[in-house]
């Protein structure tokens, strides 16, 4: 195999898995963990992957277009789930992503609302409804139409919510909720603080994922409203650290 080839193969595990060990790739890949430590460096150096300590994980994200196509059931299921919360005179957050984007198609009919978001799809959605909207700015991501940097999150700071509902890019093993950019970690950190109640929305696959940057965990929202089934082992441990987990049928 090309070394080009296997860096490809390399970055369609981190795609997947959102974080590869080394030891790992050389099985996978037969090749010595020297050949894989030099493809991740020059992964790195691509701006690509993020190194860590034994491996590496993702830093570049998905493109809208493939999270509004993937796990799309089970994203609706989430967001009829989530509409259920909201009720008429809130003042309503939707942080950005595709999940977020099914629960403000739920809410456009729900009277005297007020939408707060950071995702240019969502404000597209929303602005010829009768829903009021303020679209939050900053640095605009174009790849996952998302703003954030330390604008949007200073713009931010003066509101309070009635109710924030959320998404994540990975939800590592020990249930903390990870982002793979620096940048977006303060807003999606911040913001829920500043909303009475706040629902983490993720489907499945968003578990058992590491990514580069921690914003919190499981414990620091109102509920987890998700399809994904948990062990006997996992929801012991989600009951000792707080968590409340909304399950939804598929």
């Amino acid at each position: 195999m090309l070394a080009a080839e296997r860096r490809e193969k390399i970055t369609e595990f981190l795609h997947q898995y959102g974080s590869v060990e080394v030891e790992e790739l050389a099985k996978d890949l037969n090749v010595s963990t020297m050949t894989i430590r030099r493809d991740l460096l020059k992964l790195q150096k691509d701006g690509k992957i993020e190194r860590c300590h034994g491996g590496a994980v993702i830093k570049q994200e998905v493109t809208y277009i493939d999270k509004q196509t993937s796990y799309r059931k089970e994203k609706i299921a989430i967001a009829e789930k989530c509409v259920e919360y909201v009720e008429s005179g809130n003042t309503v957050f939707l942080d950005a992503g595709t999940t977020t984007y099914e629960i403000a198609r739920k809410i456009i009919e729900i009277p005297d609302i007020l939408v707060v978001t950071n995702d240019l799809e969502i404000a597209q959605l929303l602005k010829n409804s009768q829903v009021e909207l303020f679209l939050c700015g900053g640095y605009v991501q174009k790849s996952t139409g998302s703003m954030f940097d330390r604008y949007a999150t200073q713009m931010l700071k003066d509101f309070k919510f009635d109710i924030g509902f959320f998404g994540a890019a990975s939800i590592n093993d020990q249930f903390e909720v990870m982002t793979p950019t620096v940048d977006k970690m303060w807003l999606k950190r911040e913001t829920p603080k500043q909303c009475r109640k706040v629902y983490l929305a993720v489907d499945g696959s968003k578990f058992g994922r590491q990514a580069m940057s921690k914003i919190n965990c499981l414990s620091d929202y109102t509920g987890i409203v998700t399809e994904k089934i948990f062990s006997g082992e996992e929801e012991e441990y989600l009951k000792k650290m707080g968590a409340n987990i909304i399950e939804i049928t598929r």
